[in-house]
């Protein structure tokens, strides 16, 4: 079945093999959060990005394949509810941007922009992106044989940046990092996952840049 990103809460996950790393996103409620479980193919190691909430169905998903570390993409409650559980039962270590630590319910090691977080052979990249909140991140793969793919947590979505709360300091931050540090950078064909709904591309999104900016959010 070809990949197409779209999941709904308590719905069946959507599974996508590249050739090195398996993507399985799941949408968990009640406000429709996506996680996203990464598994390395060639080792079976797994790391979970944001265990948003309903623990259960995360641990479900995970298996018996142990699970190497959770990153939480920012602090906001609705991407941490299932994290203290799912770290309890797994020893996964909890990863946060440094900014974003003192908000979670647990204390987590900390990351910083260009760190990396392994998944078995492969390897993220932290992209700090300021401005939703002080320490949100978005992780990137850089897929040798394919395109990069983006998960982007509440940063960026199909249609605009995150919520900002109409403080113009904060979207002058987040509008600037997610040009510079994500459209700048990487090509149309990036495919980015975000913290809720559905997916889409670099390429997409890139014609409404000038439009968002001058919208103010």
């Amino acid at each position: 079945m070809t990949y197409s990103g779209d999941v709904t809460p308590g719905g069946a996950p959507a599974v996508r093999e590249l050739d090195r790393l398996t993507i399985t996103k799941l949408s968990v409620g009640p406000m429709d959060n996506n996680a996203y479980r990464l598994r390395c193919r060639s080792t079976g190691e797994q790391v979970l990005v944001d265990a948003a909430n309903e623990a259960p169905r995360l641990l479900e998903l995970v298996g018996d394949g142990g699970l190497a570390a959770v990153v939480t993409t920012h602090q906001h409650m609705d991407h941490w509810v299932a994290l203290e559980e799912v770290v309890a039962k797994t020893g996964a270590r909890p990863l946060v941007h440094a900014d974003d630590a003192a908000g979670l319910p647990i204390e987590a090691e900390t990351l910083s922009d260009g760190d990396t977080v392994a998944v078995g052979d492969c390897a993220l990249e932290v992209i700090h992106l300021r401005g939703h909140t002080p320490g949100s991140i978005a992780l990137l793969y850089r897929d040798p044989a394919g395109t990069p793919h983006l998960f982007t947590g509440d940063s960026l979505f199909p249609g605009g940046v995150g919520n900002t709360d109409r403080d113009p300091e904060r979207f002058g931050q987040l509008i600037d990092d997610v040009e510079h540090r994500l459209f700048d950078r990487l090509p149309d064909d990036t495919w980015f996952y975000p913290g809720h709904g559905g997916d889409s591309t670099l390429g997409a999104e890139r014609p409404s840049l000038p439009q968002w900016r001058a919208r103010g959010w």
